[in-house]
């Protein structure tokens, strides 16, 4: 683990919690920044640049670029067994990381790590050996998001950007409103978890800061409500703003 003390003396100087997310980064004797993670029968040690266990997949960096090099090559090409077995290791890797980024309000990290996930899912759906496999990894897509969208609002929240934090999180939950409609479950998206976080921070921001409701926003209460006038002039105020 790149320090003297043997694991016996980690572990026993970090007690295990097992109701909170315990997560640090250690500087290992060659100088390197490595996040370790409490678990109950250990410590979880990543690196925070490329994979986080520190390995190649070949002459790549990863194996999401190893998969967008096979489909450069062989755009129809269908995942094997052991490319599906090595996509679901990088996806528990990265997963562990980007909890970690966001335990240690490293935002832009864990945005990183999430778009790095979003993109081997686009992968491993488009080139799936069967739906069943698909299936099992879409099902996260939205938690992902979540993870995704609450770290960008966050990032730009620590850069004093209120708006954009705010725009960020309309953007992600609009996102994610579009995979319950795909998956024909629009009407469970307002009862979700993750949205009705998401919702609560943008309207806690909103109120703190003093932001009124988007365009969008009003348009479409204004469309739920029949005010079709209304709507149609905030159409016309949108429709400047793309195109003064």
């Amino acid at each position: 683990m790149g320090s003297s003390k043997g694991l016996d003396d980690v572990l026993r100087d970090w007690e295990f919690d097992p109701h909170a997310l315990s997560v640090r980064l250690f500087k290992g004797s060659d100088g390197r920044d490595v996040i370790q993670m409490r678990i109950d029968l250990g410590v979880l040690q990543m690196e925070t640049q490329g994979r986080p266990d520190g390995q190649t997949c070949g002459s790549y960096p990863t194996l999401l670029d190893q998969l967008l090099a096979v489909e450069e090559k062989s755009p129809e090409f269908v995942m094997d067994d052991d490319q599906c077995f090595e996509a679901d290791r990088e996806f528990l890797q990265y997963y562990h990381r980007r909890i970690s980024w966001l335990k240690l309000m490293h935002y832009h990290r864990a945005v990183e790590d999430a778009d790095h996930t979003l993109a081997l899912m686009d992968v491993c759906r488009d080139h799936s050996p069967d739906e069943e496999w698909t299936l099992s990894h879409e099902q996260y897509r939205p938690f992902v998001m979540f993870h995704r969208t609450q770290a960008a609002a966050m990032a730009a929240l620590d850069e004093a950007d209120a708006e954009k934090a705010i725009a960020v999180l309309e953007d992600g939950l609009e996102q994610i409103r579009d995979m319950f409609i795909e998956h024909e479950a629009e009407e469970e998206f307002e009862h979700d978890e993750m949205v009705i976080q998401l919702v609560k921070l943008r309207d806690s921001l909103r109120e703190e800061y003093g932001i009124g409701p988007s365009l969008q926003q009003q348009l479409d209460q204004a469309v739920k409500s029949e005010q079709y006038e209304l709507a149609a002039q905030l159409r016309d105020q949108m429709a400047r703003r793309q195109h003064p």
